[in-house]
């Protein structure tokens, strides 16, 4: 019988899951970090293979995030904005709470109103809905406080996620005036510190944390114009250096004392000097260009980008501050802030690699190697200490847009297209493609890693792929 009771307590502690590894439960898992620690991931996954369970789901773009027992998503239908429990083991759904929206934001055709990804912890979850504000369920999904915010300006929608550090839920809202990050209790919503990000306006990155062996702990937030830090306790403003960015997306990520960041290349060609731009489109000579005067140009849907207050007309300001944002020191960028304060200076910059930079996409560092991945499929490793080119190569079954970051575990780095083809490369400095996995339904979330399993949120399914 002790015999019996020995094995049979071997095999439970081998069949219990690890929930210290099976957390995921923000954008991109552990600080956003995109890498996760558990093995056992899937390489051959689809609609019909290694599907341990799946669950159709009402739209959205924010991505799945898990906590505990939970895997949590939201979602929005007319007027409602959703919030999501699914049990992580089965996919039973737990529990659906719904907040029905006082007010109907317009919003560029790449995004929704369940774009920001939810937050969650062993007390359950915190949702931002850009029409309402934040909200707070616990696990059971019994609402524990509100806190409505806006309405915002952000032509084309409002993005960041929230994040959480000890016991604070934080926020950055970039828009095209009054930008500010705010940090609330986790356990009643209220307001610890907030903020103002005077110099930046419209933006959509989701902050990290920046752990330094010296000096406090930083919030790092990648803006439109700069990168910013700020301490974690009181939200006071540390460091900061420009970049162009073109509005700053995705997300920063940290390894050891490094922080990197990557913007995408200088603004597009017609940003011009304003001058040049009233000789091509003022056709009635009053200094500004109406809507009417740009709508025969190639980009007239994005005219409400430029035009910050709305008024129907560009200014030589309206014009002058879009085109900074894409003025400026670009790439992805290797730094060193230390204990600094104040602009850094030079000796900060390890490297900057200025090629096949992603637009959307976040970079990932796994493993000392430095992945990114653009549209086309187009992958490109460097050397994480030195910015080195180490490979560059492409998904040519996967040739599509890339909205999702890539995530990385168990010595596979995973890449999800807009067409919703998943790439699996064996990760590396010499990485190869180890296949690609076709869900046949378009993928703008970033997939979620947990225990050796794949949470993957398509346009209209969650998967939880692994296998059995």
């Amino acid at each position: 019988m002790p015999q019996c009771l020995s094995v049979l307590a071997v095999l439970l502690l081998v069949s219990v899951p690890n929930h210290a590894l099976a957390q995921w439960t923000q954008f991109r898992g552990p600080n956003g970090s995109g890498v996760g620690a558990s093995t056992g991931y899937p390489v051959e996954f689809s609609p019909v293979k290694n599907v341990l369970w799946k669950a159709a789901i009402p739209f959205g773009r924010s991505s799945p995030v898990v906590a505990g027992r939970h895997v949590f998503v939201s979602a929005s239908q007319g007027d409602q904005l959703i919030t999501i429990a699914f049990d992580r083991a089965t996919g039973q759904q737990l529990w659906q709470r719904e907040i029905v929206r006082e007010r109907r934001q317009q919003l560029y055709k790449s995004n929704d109103p369940a774009s920001p990804t939810p937050v969650a912890d062993e007390r359950g979850v915190v949702v931002f809905f850009p029409d309402f504000g934040l909200v707070a369920y616990d696990v059971k999904g019994t609402e524990a406080w509100r806190h409505p915010m806006g309405p915002f300006r952000n032509f084309y929608g409002m993005a960041s996620s929230p994040i959480a550090s000890g016991d604070r839920v934080i926020l950055v809202c970039d828009q095209q005036a009054g930008s500010f990050v705010v940090a609330l209790d986790r356990a009643t919503g209220q307001v610890a510190w907030k903020t103002d990000r005077r110099e930046n306006t419209i933006g959509w990155a989701t902050p990290i944390v920046f752990r330094p062996a010296a000096g406090p702990e930083q919030l790092v937030v990648l803006g439109s114009t700069r990168v910013d830090s700020y301490d974690l306790s009181s939200g006071r403003p540390r460091w900061w250096f420009p970049v162009g960015s073109n509005g700053g997306l995705g997300t920063p990520v940290t390894s050891g004392e490094a922080v990197f960041v990557s913007t995408i290349a200088s603004s597009e060609p017609w940003m011009s000097e304003f001058g040049a731009a009233l000789a091509k489109y003022d056709r009635d000579a009053n200094a500004v260009v109406s809507a009417d005067e740009f709508k025969t140009d190639e980009l007239a849907e994005h005219f409400g980008w430029i035009d910050a207050n709305s008024d129907g007309a560009m200014d030589r300001a309206e014009w002058n501050a879009a085109r900074e944002m894409g003025v400026g020191e670009f790439g992805a960028v290797a730094i060193r802030p230390g204990n600094g304060t104040g602009r850094l200076e030079a000796t900060a910059f390890q490297w900057r690699f200025q090629k096949n930079l992603p637009f959307v996409a976040a970079p990932l560092v796994y493993q000392d190697v430095f992945y990114m991945v653009r549209d086309g499929g187009v992958i490109t490793s460097l050397d994480a200490a030195t910015g080195k080119l180490l490979k560059e190569g492409r998904s040519r079954d996967a040739l599509g847009e890339y909205y999702a970051s890539p995530i990385a575990a168990d010595g596979k780095v995973y890449l999800s297209s807009g067409e919703g083809k998943i790439t699996v490369l064996s990760a590396g400095a010499q990485w190869e493609v180890l296949g690609v996995n076709d869900l046949g339904d378009e993928i703008h979330a970033t997939p979620a890693l947990s225990d050796g399993r794949i949470y993957v949120r398509t346009k209209g399914m969650l998967y939880a792929f692994g296998t059995p």
